[in-house]
């Protein structure tokens, strides 16, 4: 008989599903940013205001009020470029493919908005983000020097999304 560390290795891990933010999920969503981020966070305002925003694409990834992960992505009028502003992934819930899944989900939603082009700002030392990015196919466009509030370097990323697919409901965070 495995010994129970085994089994609970083996054991399938619940599938997540993505679906929009709510305000529920506000104060999870902040100690998410919390541990994720050292600064350049978003406030508890600026949750809110996405929430409602038509020009934004705002995801979590598990029950009301205790995501493991989100993504928001930003649109412009009249742009083929979408920005992939936030992607955020619990550490509980790293390690299973969560990140990719938001990252797929943020290109999906914006092919259905018409956009041909997924571009993100990451931090030069964010070794996690830059593989994911890189495994995904994102090119890298610039270096930014002092990009972030405590004066790290991050890069631009961007990615062609191709045409929308046909026939296909724009997709529900």
């Amino acid at each position: 008989m495995p010994a129970p560390a085994a089994t609970a290795a083996r054991r399938p891990r619940p599938r997540l599903t993505l679906r929009p933010a709510r305000a529920a999920d506000l104060p999870a969503l902040l100690a998410l940013e919390r541990r994720a981020f050292r600064g350049d966070r978003l406030s508890a305002r600026q949750f809110r205001h996405h929430l409602g925003n038509p020009a934004a694409w705002f995801a979590v990834a598990g029950p009301p009020g205790a995501p493991q992960g989100m993504a928001l992505v930003f649109f412009r009028r009249r742009s083929t470029v979408a920005r992939l502003y936030s992607i955020v992934v619990a550490p509980a819930a790293r390690g299973r493919g969560l990140g990719l899944r938001l990252l797929r989900a943020a290109e999906a939603a914006a092919r259905q908005r018409g956009c041909r082009e997924l571009r993100l700002e990451v931090r030069a030392d964010n070794a996690v983000a830059l593989k994911l990015y890189a495994g995904a196919g994102y090119r890298r466009l610039a270096r930014l020097p002092r990009y972030y509030d405590d004066g790290g370097d991050g890069w631009r990323h961007a990615r062609r999304l191709g045409p929308p697919a046909r026939n296909r409901r724009p997709p529900r965070p």
